[in-house]
């Protein structure tokens, strides 16, 4: 498939077929301006009936990505189920380029779904596979075939079956707020309420493997940072010393974690040995160092330091414990990630018009002004590279958005019930 990100404006509301429990809705504001067309024919059930719509929940996805327009069901000539059934003819005289057809069946307690993707123009066969799963896993398979007909159609891994951590903050009618961190599938559904406070809860972050969490908590009246099984719930206060304790950071290896302490009087990146708690001081300077992430070797880090005069990204290295500046437009650069190929930063750029999200390329210096908005925060990056996360504020609430790394295609994640905020998305 080629893809043409020069996008056009629209705003299509999205909900998803049995989003009932989703705390988020998807609103896509930006896509391509020549979206590959696809039909997706509802899939054809065989036993216990499904709890949900499985050719909707692929359609919402692929609809999401940006990079494709679903035709609308009620506008199908017939509704085949196996490759016997399709005329071509009749996908072709409804302009779509691709057609996706699939089946059900529910075996025992699993159940599994065959499926297969033509091209319609060649009437070629491109994509047969089936899906296996729980009897109640009809989300996750969708997602599966999801990620498989993206990786199929357009080169890229699909990163619909990963997940999101967000801190939801819901205010009672005397201003009093509650705060939340959760946990959900990347469409917003199926979400999990993985803590509650009365206290703010910040910075939430992945372990490489996703099978942990860290965070930042003030349940004690003073920020811990804790580290979280995700499976059994279990929690490890990692830090709770006076002062600062925040913005925690896995290593690439899962034995280290970066985090920012103030204990010994200024906030500098320390690393701590996972196994052992030990604490390995790696900055030391009389400025603000905060914000550390890892590149992907996990030989260095990036991090921000207002030892210039204002916030801007630095580089560690670990080996020869070196300090390099890495930005110098604008007047404040911070909350930067590295991208997955270790090619690129994304961060909070701030300019005259406000804080947006941008990307730069570490070789070239080059700057990418990613978003519009002028409150822009929190970057989170997609595990293909492609997408990022990020908190924004939108009808004077705190939304969720997403941003393709080329700026052209975007989508919001509001919630009907809470503000949302400090975004992170997961690993493979």
């Amino acid at each position: 498939m080629r893809v043409n990100f020069r996008f056009y404006f629209c705003l299509v509301v999205i909900f998803f077929s049995g989003l009932s429990s989703a705390d988020l809705v998807i609103e896509v504001t930006d896509w391509v301006k020549d979206p590959t067309k696809i039909a997706i024919v509802p899939f054809q059930n065989k036993g216990r009936a499904v709890q949900q719509d499985i050719a909707a929940v692929i359609a919402a996805d692929l609809t999401r990505s940006g990079q494709f327009s679903v035709l609308d069901r009620d506008d199908m000539l017939s509704s085949p189920s196996h490759a016997d059934e399709v005329h071509f003819r009749d996908w072709r005289a409804l302009g779509v380029d691709y057609l996706l057809i699939g089946r059900s069946e529910n075996r025992r307690n699993k159940m599994a779904v065959k499926y297969t993707l033509f091209d319609v123009h060649t009437q070629r066969e491109l994509l047969e596979d089936e899906i296996r799963d729980g009897r109640d896993a009809e989300r996750a398979i969708a997602h599966k075939l999801s990620d498989a007909v993206f990786k199929k159609l357009t080169g890229i891994r699909g990163v619909f079956s990963t997940r999101m951590l967000y801190v939801s903050v819901q205010r009672n009618e005397l201003g009093v707020s509650s705060y939340r961190l959760i946990l959900a599938d990347a469409d917003g559904a199926n979400w999990r309420e993985i803590l509650r406070s009365a206290e703010p809860i910040l910075s939430p972050a992945w372990s490489a493997d996703g099978k942990q969490i860290a965070y930042v908590s003030f349940e004690t009246q003073r920020p811990a940072i804790y580290q979280q099984v995700i499976a059994t719930g279990q929690r490890k206060k990692l830090t709770n010393f006076p002062g600062l304790n925040s913005a925690p950071a896995w290593s690439p290896d899962g034995k280290h974690m970066a985090m920012v302490l103030s204990k010994d009087g200024n906030p500098d990146i320390y690393l701590m040995n996972l196994a052992t708690a030990e604490l390995q001081k790696i900055t030391h300077h009389s400025a603000i160092d905060t914000e550390p992430s890892w590149l992907p070797d996990g030989q260095s880090l990036i991090f921000t330091s207002d030892r210039g005069g204002k916030p801007q990204i630095y580089q560690f290295t670990l080996a020869d414990k070196k300090v390099k500046r890495l930005t110098f437009k604008g007047r404040y650069n911070a909350r930067a990630s590295v991208m997955p190929n270790g090619k690129s930063i994304v961060m909070v750029h701030g300019d005259e018009q406000g804080y947006h999200i941008a990307r730069q390329e570490l070789a070239t210096g080059r700057l990418l002004i990613l978003t519009s908005s002028s409150l822009d925060e929190s970057p989170s990056i997609a595990p293909n590279g492609t997408m990022l996360l990020y908190a924004t504020k939108y009808a004077g609430r705190g939304v969720l958005a997403a941003v393709s790394l080329d700026g052209g295609i975007k989508f919001r994640l509001p919630s009907p019930s809470s503000d949302v905020r400090e975004p992170a998305w997961s690993p493979y």
